[in-house]
């Protein structure tokens, strides 16, 4: 494995994008045991974007306009709805002492679906991971499924110190009101940004 795809697959997990935003928004709601919970929700989002670049539906995606806008305004419009929702007090930005395990579960699952509902990411593996096979490999889908593995890997310990970071702060913020209100703005604004982003984008 090279270390240019580790490098490359760090900076691309790094980059603030609609799973760091939820697991930020997350870890300051429910604390660090919720923000894991969405960190794990948008890695196993990942998943099924590697078996549509194994089997070659993202390949389709990418060549069908009804495809990939159907799936484009999916996403959009449930970035639009956790907008709203970050905006409501008992939202996405609720604040919770402690995390139930039903809760966990219903986080994570939003975590898969903003992660499953971004076209982009289909895309993403279906240009990204072939720089890094060899024309002559001799398993290419075993090493393709081997960097896929390392990239949710990098993908869920980064998100899961974007949480933590944001449980580290969780205390300062939830006792003022008028920060949190401010929070949920700036998320809010953030979630309809990037809505937006992706309804102008392009195959």
């Amino acid at each position: 494995m090279s270390m240019g795809f580790l490098i490359t697959a760090f900076i691309v997990v790094v980059a603030p994008g609609t799973g760091v935003l939820f697991t930020l928004a997350t870890g300051l709601s429910g604390g660090f045991r919720a923000s894991v919970a969405a960190a794990a929700g948008c890695t196993l989002g990942i998943i099924p974007h590697i078996a549509a670049a194994v089997l070659g539906l993202a390949a389709l995606l990418h060549t069908s306009a009804l495809a990939f806008q159907t799936m484009k305004y999916a996403g959009v419009a449930y970035l639009l709805y956790m907008a709203w929702s970050s905006l409501q007090d008992s939202g996405a930005l609720k604040v919770e002492r402690e995390v139930a395990a039903f809760t966990a579960v219903r986080i994570a699952s939003k975590g898969f679906l903003i992660n499953i509902l971004n076209p982009k990411l289909s895309i993403f593996f279906l240009a990204f991971l072939p720089q890094f096979i060899a024309h002559d490999d001799g398993a290419p889908l075993a090493h393709m499924l081997q960097l896929s593995v390392v990239f949710m890997a990098i993908t869920f310990f980064v998100f899961v110190g974007y949480g933590a970071f944001a449980a580290r702060v969780r205390d300062h913020v939830i006792s003022r009101p008028s920060v949190m209100a401010w929070l949920r703005r700036i998320f809010a604004g953030a979630f309809v940004t990037l809505g937006l982003k992706l309804a102008f984008a392009e195959r």
